[in-house]
């Protein structure tokens, strides 16, 4: 299925029951069976699966957190004149996270009344739960800031690394936390000690990164091919080599998918093209041979049979896995 929105693509997911849903620029949720939902008065700049696992979670440059299903658009929460830049939820939990320039606020889907905000020095650019949705991890310039989401007044752990991180991952296990940075360069921690794992060579910037195959690899983007890191042991990838899938020296992967408990890993490329393959057999399936606009938007489904994708000009797609 190849949809054509006009809309730049923020984001692709598919849905606990296997639905594919896109997230526009046009401030609209499309979904794969042809509903429409007007969520945001502009642009989407953020999403997520709601907690449920149906329907999505979205921070608009209106300032307002929305959930949108078949039935329309409810409102979760508003910040009137601020941006919502990350949006983040838990199914473990039931928590819902978002942010606003230096503040982050977290909310219950099953406690309307429940209300926390933490603040930040400098703005906010991505938001991760722990694999039990307790601990909410906060991207930042000068590192991560870790806080238990449900405790009012407390002081945050701080994991400090010099520099603008972006976007983060947790290991399944919670063991370690992964940051893409402003830098051409991933960053991690061994969050008991603190341990830093500096991780570079990368001809561009890390967009995007997912842990996969119950978390003994890290996938990511940024290098001309996907760029997995090996994960198995205490020490994670420290004193190993990554491996390069999928290499292509005539563009760059710009997005990464990947089963969470799987070997399948897809990738969106700056050309417009996108790929799946099984780390079994190496091999890489083209799901999209044509050339076109820079992928901005990636998901595969949970049992690695569907992968969805978007790109800045709002050309999208749907495809079976080989």
């Amino acid at each position: 299925m190849s949809y054509a929105f006009d809309a730049y693509v923020t984001a692709a997911l598919f849905t606990k029951s296997g639905q594919g849903v896109f997230a526009l620029g046009d401030g609209s949720i499309r979904f794969d069976t042809g509903e429409v939902v007007e969520a945001h008065d502009g642009v989407v700049l953020s999403a997520c699966l709601h907690p449920s696992g149906e329907g999505v979670l979205t921070g608009g440059d209106d300032g307002r957190v929305v959930w949108s299903r078949f039935s329309g658009a409810e409102e979760i929460a508003s910040v009137p004149g601020r941006w919502i830049d990350a949006v983040a939820a838990s199914a473990e939990s039931g928590l819902i996270a978002f942010s606003a320039g230096k503040t982050v606020h977290v909310r219950d889907v099953a406690a309307p009344d429940f209300v926390r905000a933490f603040e930040h020095e400098k703005s906010v650019a991505g938001l991760a739960f722990d694999p039990k949705g307790r601990r909410l991890a906060v991207a930042t310039y000068g590192g991560a800031w870790l806080w238990f989401a449900r405790i009012a007044e407390q002081k945050p752990m701080v994991l400090a690394w010099a520099g603008s991180h972006i976007a983060l991952a947790w290991s399944p296990d919670g063991k370690f936390l992964m940051s893409s940075m402003q830098e051409n360069q991933l960053h991690g921690w061994r969050v008991a000690d603190e341990k830093n794992m500096r991780m570079g060579g990368y001809p561009a910037k890390v967009k995007s990164l997912v842990f996969m195959s119950k978390g003994q690899m890290l996938a990511t983007s940024g290098a001309q091919g996907v760029v997995i890191w090996p994960f198995g042991g205490s020490a994670g990838p420290m004193g190993k080599q990554a491996a390069e899938v999928g290499f292509d020296a005539s563009t760059l992967v710009a997005r990464v998918a990947a089963q969470p408990g799987g070997q399948r890993v897809a990738a969106g490329l700056e050309d417009g093209r996108v790929w799946i393959c099984d780390l079994n057999g190496q091999k890489v399936e083209m799901l999209k041979a044509e050339k076109g606009s820079p992928i901005t938007a990636l998901a595969i489904s949970s049992d690695g049979q569907r992968v969805a994708w978007g790109d800045e000009d709002g050309a999208a797609g749907i495809a079976e896995a080989p």
